[in-house]
Formats: C-alpha cells, sequence, structure tokens
C-alpha cells in the first residue's frame, strides 16, 4: 500500500506543471488527500470493516469535496486535479495511470445489485464535468471531452465528445508508437499530434518515425551480430541529455548540458 501511495504522489509531478515539491503535493493538493483516504478506506472495506469505511469516507468528501465510495477499486498513479465536485461509484473500477479532472462523475443508471459503474482501463483521461454512466468500460487510452455524457464503452485509444458521447478521433497505430517513442526519450507525448496548428509537430512526427525505424533496425542487427558472434557486446544507449534553444535576438545558439547550467546561473 505504501508503495502505492509513494506512486500516487510522485505522478502528479508528470502530469501537472505546477507542482513544485513532494511537501506541496501532500499538504495542499486535494486530490491527493482523497486518494490517500481512500487507500485506507478500501483496505477496511476488504476487511469487512464496512461501517468504519463509509463513516471514514465522509472525511475527505467534506474537506476536499471529492466522493470515493470505499468499495471502488482504483490502480496505481492515479491522479485527481483540482478535484471539487468528483463522484466515484462503489463498483468502479479504474486502472493504472488515469487522470480525471474537477466535476466527474463515475456514476450508475440502474438501482439494480451488481456492478452499476464504469470500468475504466488503462492510462484513461476524463476531463472537466464529464458524465461517465453505468456499467460502460473505456478501454486503454480512451478520452473523454470535458462535460460529455458517456453512456456506451468506448474503444482503445478513441476520443469521445458530446451529449451523448460521441467518437470524434481514434488514433492510428503509427500515432500510438509516436507517443511511446516520445515517452521513451523524454518529449512530451501530448505534443505529439497531426491536431496542432504548428507546422513544427509535423517535422518532430517524422524525427520519431525516423528514431523507431533506426531503433528497430538497429536492435535486428545486434541480434544478427550476437547470433553470429556470441562474444560480442552490446553496449546500452546514453541517456540523451536535454537540449535548449537560447534566443538572443537574431543568432539563436543550440546548446546543451553545462552550457545551459552556465546561462542559467551567469555567476557560477
Amino acid at each position: 500500500m505504501f508503495e502505492r501511495i509513494r506512486e500516487d504522489i510522485y505522478c502528479i509531478f508528470d502530469r501537472d506543471p505546477a507542482a513544485r515539491n513532494v511537501f506541496e503535493i501532500i499538504t495542499t493538493y486535494p486530490g491527493t488527500h482523497a486518494i490517500l483516504f481512500h487507500r485506507l478506506n478500501h483496505w477496511l472495506w476488504n476487511k469487512n470493516f464496512k461501517w468504519l469505511a463509509r463513516f471514514l469516507s465522509n472525511i475527505p468528501r467534506w474537506y476536499t469535496g471529492i466522493e470515493i465510495h470505499p468499495g471502488a477499486t482504483i490502480g496505481r498513479r492515479f491522479f485527481i486535479d483540482h478535484g471539487m465536485g468528483i463522484v466515484i461509484g462503489g463498483t468502479t473500477e479504474i486502472g493504472d495511470d488515469c487522470s480525471i479532472y474537477q466535476g466527474v462523475t463515475l456514476g450508475g443508471t440502474s438501482w439494480k445489485p451488481g456492478k452499476r459503474h464504469p470500468t475504466l482501463q488503462n492510462n484513461v483521461v476524463i476531463g472537466a464535468g464529464a458524465k461517465i454512466l453505468g456499467p460502460i468500460t473505456l478501454h486503454d487510452g480512451a478520452r473523454v471531452g470535458s462535460n460529455a455524457v458517456v453512456v456506451k464503452d468506448v474503444p482503445e485509444n478513441t476520443t469521445v465528445v458530446g451529449i451523448p458521447g460521441r467518437q470524434v478521433k481514434t488514433k492510428k497505430f503509427k500515432e500510438v508508437r509516436r507517443e511511446a517513442m516520445a515517452e521513451k526519450i523524454g518529449f512530451d507525448a501530448y505534443g505529439a499530434t497531426q491536431d496542432m496548428p504548428d507546422p513544427m509537430a509535423n517535422v518532430v512526427n517524422l524525427m520519431l518515425d525516423h528514431i523507431h525505424l533506426m531503433e528497430d533496425r538497429m536492435d535486428k542487427l545486434c541480434k544478427e551480430i550476437n547470433r553470429l558472434d556470441a562474444d560480442f557486446e552490446v553496449t546500452p544507449l546514453p541517456k540523451l541529455d536535454a537540449e535548449r534553444i537560447v534566443c538572443n535576438g537574431d543568432n539563436d545558439e543550440l546548446v546543451t548540458g553545462k552550457q545551459a547550467e552556465n546561462i542559467n546561473n551567469p555567476n557560477t
């Protein structure tokens, strides 16, 4: 449980640029408070201390405005941004690396016992004010736009908007591959999309495709060499250093590593 709590805290640095340090997250982020309480309440619920779990679940509800039923199953690295007005029902199942924003409801459409609430698989993002209703499934990589009302299953890597929710985009295999490569080299995957009005996005996408093909060919080449020569040793690739463009009017300059640090700290 403690390892999951640690992941819940540190994943915020990847998804909220306003996060500055762990102390600030623990003391001021209502989403973190709600998740921490839920981890405890869910443990009590599974140990059959159901009344106590329900009673304690009211504390974060009063304090944060986030209502999570202790019976809800929540995976690793779950992120709630802002959080006010969120409701998560008791038979909800949430996978790993999911994010939801303020005003989201994961609710039911029936009073019958049993599975009544949605299932979110991995890497699902739900925008502010969206309502996901009924025992439906949002598959891996699904995106739900703000204020959408979703009452049907959402396929993998699909974006849904509107009332009722309708599919507006399904990621192609190439786009999914680009995001994986972008994440691997430290690039913001959400910046590598065809929807960006910036023409540089197409250039970045082509670069990511090229890097992927180069890496794939190199892997095959190394395996073949290793098959012919058992003593052949594959040296791991070095980690890419972050680069920075320094704007000096008409003379822009690309610098890396220590050069960038010296520019940031001219007195050192």
